[in-house]
């Protein structure tokens, strides 16, 4: 295959041409031309594919970035499993895979390495250093998971278990920024926690770690993705990080669907970017301006093919384009219902052959490398000149607490901590100048300006 004997330079030549161009040039993006690792730069006025199991798989991250995502976050990967898997790589599509005993545990693809953040779960900074270095080789940056609530992330004390372990979650990140090299970025994505001075008081700790960037998911730990997510409250945490000053960018994540509805999210917020979650799971293609309609046609086979071509896991790739949705211009109600009648059906890429047409995954994977070749996601920005032409959008009181009604609904358990009594007693690591004090010189409820 003539793709597969040339992938290795036309990587290079990649590579090479990936910060040559730019949506809006700018004076700032010529200089970081020089810069071939992420810096806390490349997370301020972008758009984030957020991290997601199951949906977050290869072949969405790929389409994802060949559709304007500045830059992808994986899948949540636990430490220890990590440090168990075995790394190969296939030597005619180049994925490469972290194998457990019997499957993939992570994939990836030298295409993504320089926007692809690896999501990380961990309750020990010592595992998870360990399991950092075992992909450090194939990966932009680090991300700590401090925000899960999901079962399979908080029994150990990970995800959002860390929320109310300050100093175990701040020892984690500070072990990662000192063993990590500096070309790889340290981040952390947290939950808002119920009371905002609490929040303020967690933020300010783990912003003094020396991460890149934070990201907040804009909902507290027992709130579900049904529940309305309290955007309002992140304006108030982003001029408090902005006044440490140390040039962090804070990432809004919370009931954003896509490109436009991201200039209402920052409108709101004052975040630097945003990361989006469920938009991107019902199309991945929700980063662009122009996403596709009717992805029936323009999206699920392109998927089949480059899936099928990855040796991607069949039960997986179903799952993802199950989720697939978006409006319909061409495609009828009917010819949709009966696709998708079709999909739970299917038992294997065979079975869906008519769909995914002639057209081969080969094929998908040099049009992504094309597009990321003439659009290079670092350098699409979001600049504020594209979205603050409305202040009345900008509300001018924040609501600094979770709607009565979502706070707790469910009973706090073992797996659900409620916060300790010493929760803001001095711990890891102090703060190298003096910064903004919660409850003290910064209001509880936030005034737009």
């Amino acid at each position: 295959m003539r793709w597969a004997k040339d992938f290795a330079l036309t990587f290079k030549n990649l590579l090479k041409m990936s910060r040559s161009r730019s949506v809006s040039p700018s004076p700032r993006n010529v200089k970081r031309q020089k810069v071939d690792h992420l810096t806390k730069e490349d997370f301020k006025n972008g758009i984030f594919l957020a991290p997601m199991v199951r949906s977050g798989a290869l072949p969405t991250r790929l389409f994802s970035l060949k559709h304007g995502a500045t830059l992808v976050w994986g899948p949540e990967m636990v430490d220890k499993a990590m440090l168990h898997a075995k790394r190969e790589v296939d030597p005619v599509t180049g994925v490469i895979s972290y194998n457990g005993v019997s499957r993939a545990i992570f994939t990836t693809h030298p295409i993504e390495k320089p926007h692809l953040i690896f999501q990380l779960g961990s309750a020990d900074p010592e595992l998870a250093v360990q399991a950092a270095k075992v992909v450090q080789q194939d990966i932009a940056g680090i991300d700590l998971n401090c925000g899960c609530p999901k079962p399979f992330s908080t029994h150990a004390g990970m995800g959002a278990a860390l929320l109310t372990n300050p100093d175990l979650l701040c020892s984690i990140l500070v072990a990662l920024r000192a063993a990590m090299p500096p070309e790889i970025t340290v981040t952390a994505k947290i939950r808002l926690l119920p009371s905002q001075e609490d929040t303020l008081k967690l933020v300010e700790r783990i912003v003094n770690t020396g991460i890149s960037a934070l990201t907040v998911h804009c909902r507290t730990r027992n709130m579900r993705e049904k529940d309305r997510a309290t955007i309002e409250r992140l304006r108030e945490i982003v001029d408090f990080v902005e006044k440490m000053g140390k040039g962090i960018a804070v990432i809004e994540n919370g009931d954003c669907q896509g490109w436009e509805d991201a200039k209402r999210v920052r409108r709101i917020t004052g975040a630097s970017s945003v990361m989006i979650a469920r938009g991107a799971e019902s199309n991945p293609t929700c980063f662009s301006e122009t996403p596709l309609v009717d992805v029936e046609q323009t999206l699920m086979p392109a998927y089949f093919r480059l899936s099928q071509y990855f040796g991607h896991v069949w039960s997986l790739t179903k799952f993802c384009v199950a989720q697939f949705k978006g409006q319909r211009v061409n495609v009828t109600k009917a010819e949709s219902t009966a696709l998708r009648a079709k999909l739970a059906q299917a038992k294997g890429f065979e079975d869906m052959k008519d769909i995914a047409g002639e057209w081969t995954g080969e094929e998908e994977l040099r049009l992504i490398a094309e597009a990321i070749q003439k659009n290079p996601p670092r350098e699409r920005r979001m600049l504020p000149s594209a979205f603050l032409t409305d202040e009345a959008e900008v509300p001018t009181t924040t609501a600094t607490t979770t709607p009565p009604n979502t706070q707790n609904p469910e009973p706090p358990t073992s797996k659900a901590p409620l916060l300790p009594n010493d929760f803001d007693r001095p711990g890891l690591p102090p703060s190298e100048a003096p910064t903004p004090t919660p409850g003290g010189g910064v209001t509880m409820t936030a005034t737009s300006a």
